[in-house]
């Protein structure tokens, strides 16, 4: 293996889409008012310069280590949430939460970025190891351990953007491993039943489409009726696990559904996103020229909302060509994992083109009011130093796993 083995396409891509995003988050920082983000971009050049360094030292460890240190590297973020979830501080637009790691007032981190990659790299073991693909729901079952332990630690810190990513995962990872479809339906049903749960008649009419839908499956008796009941169960649940949200999280949905209810707080946000991206037109309004970014109407601009000053300055054309920048490095992700030399490698990168995926479509479909608002990050736009570290050791890792794959078929040649 040499080093013209390296995967240039997505390294290219990569350093393109960070050079787009530094960019992005400089003019967001040009504001006619004072800001406290004006030289944010300073920092964020110092994360990416040490996610580089992060990415490198990945690609030092072949994917048969980092099978073996899986469980340690698992436990060590599981211990870190548990502590977070005891010790931790909150910070800018999630001071409510306990999500960040903090020594003297000052925050390191948050560990559910380490988690991700940990529950990526123990998913990978687990379901990597086996002969054959999961047959039912309780083969699957200790996947879904693996990725329901940190799922309920953060979500009790309370980080539910976050927490929804690891659910994510997991059925990413289960569909590449190779469950059935329908066994993914069965399992995500309560998610669906829980949503549905608010009219009784949606509810209603999801359990007889279920029941109907589990006969026509006829899996094993057991695994049927734990399907059946743990969707009666989150629909019951739905009042009581709705009066345990925090206050601004009920009225952050609530104005997910109609903005208007609270214009002036929580639906302020979506309503100055969509003015921002709808004023963008076709080409935008100029680079660093956004009036909703300039005037300070845009919440969040340099994190949750970071891809509305882009469709304010760029306009469709560049909020089309930044979407096609995400599509071509999932798909030379998915291309990668494809064509790894083992199961374990090949787990590892689509976990990590599920997460930035999952990253990519929630951040961007809350800009532009098809998502809650969630609070959760741009792969390599959003400030934030935790996740473009774990973004960039991931790059590493994929880029190991395609070099070892690429050198092989070298030899074999």
């Amino acid at each position: 293996m040499e080093r013209h083995n390296l995967d240039k396409a997505l390294v290219a891509l990569v350093v393109v889409l960070m050079g787009v995003g530094l960019a992005t988050l400089y003019s967001a920082g040009q504001t006619d008012v004072p800001s406290s983000v004006a030289d944010i971009w300073k920092r964020q050049l110092i994360w990416i310069g040490l996610g580089v360094v992060g990415a490198l030292a990945a690609f030092r460890f072949s994917p048969r280590l980092l099978e073996w240190v899986a469980p340690a590297f698992y436990g060590f973020a599981i211990l870190l949430l548990i502590w977070t979830l005891f010790f931790g501080v909150g910070g800018g637009t999630a001071s409510a939460t306990k999500s960040w790691i903090g020594i003297f007032g000052v925050r390191l981190g948050q560990p559910a970025e380490v988690a991700k990659l940990a529950t990526i790299l123990m998913l990978a073991r687990i379901l990597g190891a086996r002969r054959h693909p999961p047959a039912g729901i309780w083969e699957a079952l200790p996947a879904g351990i693996v990725a329901g332990i940190p799922f309920a630690l953060v979500a009790l810190q309370p980080d539910l953007g976050s927490a929804i990513v690891f659910i994510a995962i997991l059925f990413g990872a289960l569909y590449w491993a190779g469950l059935k479809p329908s066994l993914l339906l069965l399992l995500l049903s309560p998610g669906i039943s829980l949503l549905l749960s608010f009219s009784t008649w949606s509810w209603g009419i999801w359990i007889v489409c279920l029941t109907l839908f589990v006969l026509w499956m006829r899996p094993y008796i057991l695994e049927g009726l734990s399907i059946w009941f743990a969707n009666a169960i989150t629909g019951a649940a739905a009042l009581t696990l709705w009066e345990r949200l925090q206050p601004y999280q009920q009225r952050r949905l609530l104005s997910f559904l109609d903005p208007d209810i609270d214009p002036r707080a929580t639906g302020w946000h979506i309503i100055q996103s969509k003015i921002a991206v709808g004023s963008g037109g076709a080409f935008g309004v100029g680079y660093l020229e956004g009036t909703q970014k300039r005037l300070a109407f845009l919440p969040a601009q340099h994190t949750d909302f970071i891809y509305s000053v882009v469709g304010e300055e760029l306009g469709f054309l560049g909020v089309l060509v930044t979407l096609s920048l995400f599509a071509a490095v999932i798909f030379v992700l998915l291309r990668v994992a494809r064509k790894a030399n083992d199961p374990f490698s090949s787990m590892v990168v689509a976990g990590v083109a599920i997460m930035l995926l999952t990253h990519t479509i929630v951040n961007i479909g809350m800009t532009i009011g098809l998502m809650p608002i969630t609070g959760i990050p741009l792969p390599f736009f959003s400030y934030g130093g935790s996740f473009m570290l774990t973004c960039c050791i991931s790059i590493g890792l994929v880029l190991r796993v395609s070099w070892e794959a690429h050198g092989l078929r070298h030899l074999n040649v």
